[in-house]
């Protein structure tokens, strides 16, 4: 009886899973062009140089920097994120990404957000392009950087090779987490 009862849930899950996703998903015809995600990149890291103090010089540093602008994340229940974005070295588009991920539990709403995540060595940038598709916390892991609305991020010392940063309309968003997410390589 309890492997019928799972069986049901696994049923239900995967149809509220398709239920969101052909809600808030967009479709591949739906897909952004690449001068519409370099756009939408440009303003999410002019957001986040507002929001975050000694953001820019800290991205500059870093190896490579992948910015998700406007992603959207909803859930009833069963919850799910999606968005498109773009990796930057040294300023310059190299390659678009998608970002997605899944999740069972309370939850309730819709709401976007920018995700920024900086490669800060050479290693884990090798490691991460040398992937087809690369999962937080199984290929790599990405530690979230929660700073305050005066924080600096320049007095911060973040010697992890991968950090993360998740930017609402009001600043950075506090317990959140990327596990799970899967980043995968689009082809513009």
């Amino acid at each position: 009886m309890a492997c019928v009862h799972q069986i049901h849930r696994s049923v239900a899950v995967a149809a509220c899973l398709c239920l969101l996703g052909s809600l808030v998903l967009p479709s591949v015809s739906q897909a952004k062009s690449a001068a519409e995600i370099d756009a939408s990149v440009d303003a999410a890291l002019a957001r986040f140089a507002k929001q975050v103090k000694g953001s820019e010089q800290f991205l500059h540093n870093a190896k490579a920097v992948l910015v998700f602008p406007s992603v959207i994340q909803a859930g009833i229940g069963v919850g799910g994120q999606y968005g498109e974005g773009a990796m930057r070295i040294r300023g310059k588009t190299t390659a678009y990404y998608s970002i997605t991920s899944a999740s069972v539990g309370f939850q309730l709403g819709a709401q976007t957000k920018d995700i920024i995540i900086a490669l800060l060595d050479s290693e884990a940038l090798r490691n991460f392009q040398n992937k087809e598709g690369w999962q937080v916390g199984v290929d790599g892991s990405v530690v979230l950087v929660n700073v305050g609305a005066a924080a600096d991020i320049n007095s911060m010392k973040l010697n992890q090779p991968i950090v993360g940063f998740v930017v609402g309309q009001k600043g950075l968003m506090y317990n959140l987490t990327l596990q799970g997410s899967k980043i995968t390589k689009l082809h513009k």
